[in-house]
């Protein structure tokens, strides 16, 4: 076994080692397919350390722009976790991956004692897209999707930042706001964000992809207004997006909560529970 920095030119290896464990490497996948292997700090980038049998990936640990260390490493997450933050010599803001990798990371890395803001088991869900339920209220057009216009920005700021305490733990600051922003225009510009609208024209839930690929997409950051929930806006804007994602060409779906409302929802247009995923935020982050 060999381990090292991953360079342009190891896309492919790569690549052929996280589609293995596809359900939970959407991060990985997306932020390559986005930002590349060659770290310059930019947003979706990384330095990526990986173990080698021969020319074969057998695992890697990536630590991101914003500090979140992610994981596919199933044989030996502790050693390229340790690996990984050494390259890197930043501090470790969070760690996602399959909770068995980030356990075994948090101890190798010592920081098991670390307060954190999120350390809750999340439920794996997925779907294959052809199993699709779509919601009455969507089908009988009670309520129309789209994607979000200009000027509706503004709301969809405080709705992502909103969305970002209530789940994350972010604190309230200028510089988390920044960022939540920043979030929500590059999920917006890239097409990959819709709002659901009322029939009187009102903008009633939001919903996202925060990892796509052409065989599979990831949703992240659904958001309903406190007082508008239980109405069934998340399961129509929700089965909306994945509709536009069958079009595009993808297969399947995953996404990740600890809220037992909102895993009905999601149930409600046919995922199903697959399995366990964890993340551990020790300061705001952005996965």
């Amino acid at each position: 076994m060999t381990v090292r920095l991953l360079t342009a030119g190891d896309e492919a290896a790569l690549e052929t080692f996280l589609v293995q464990h596809r359900d939970t490497s959407m991060f990985l996948r997306g932020n390559v397919r986005q930002a590349g292997l060659e770290y310059t700090g930019q947003a979706a980038g990384a330095q990526y350390v990986a173990s080698f049998d021969g020319a074969a990936v057998t695992g890697v640990a990536a630590h991101g722009w914003n500090g979140i260390l992610l994981l596919q490493a199933p044989s030996n997450a502790a050693m390229l976790a340790q690996s990984c933050v050494e390259t890197s010599a930043r501090a470790v803001a969070g760690l996602i991956g399959p909770p068995d990798q980030v356990d075994a990371a948090r101890s190798a890395l010592r920081l098991a004692d670390v307060a954190t803001n999120i350390d809750a088991p999340e439920t794996l869900f997925a779907l294959e897209l052809s199993n699709l339920v779509v919601p009455s209220l969507l089908s009988n057009g009670d309520v129309a999707c789209r994607a979000p216009r200009s000027e509706e920005r503004a709301v969809l700021y405080q709705w992502g930042f909103a969305y970002d305490m209530e789940t994350l733990g972010a604190p309230d600051t200028a510089e988390a706001r920044r960022r939540s922003a920043e979030f929500m225009d590059m999920r917006i510009d890239a097409g990959n964000a819709w709002v659901a609208v009322d029939r009187e024209g009102a903008v009633v839930s939001f919903s996202a992809f925060n990892a796509t690929l052409p065989d599979i997409v990831q949703l992240g950051g659904i958001y309903t207004p406190p007082a508008l929930r239980g109405r069934g806006y998340a399961r129509a804007s929700v089965a909306h997006s994945l509709l536009v994602a069958r079009e595009r060409g993808a297969t399947r779906a995953v996404l990740f909560t600890s809220n037992p409302s909102a895993a009905r929802a999601y149930e409600a247009v046919g995922f199903t529970r697959i399995g366990e995923y964890a993340l551990i935020l020790f300061n705001q982050g952005r996965p």
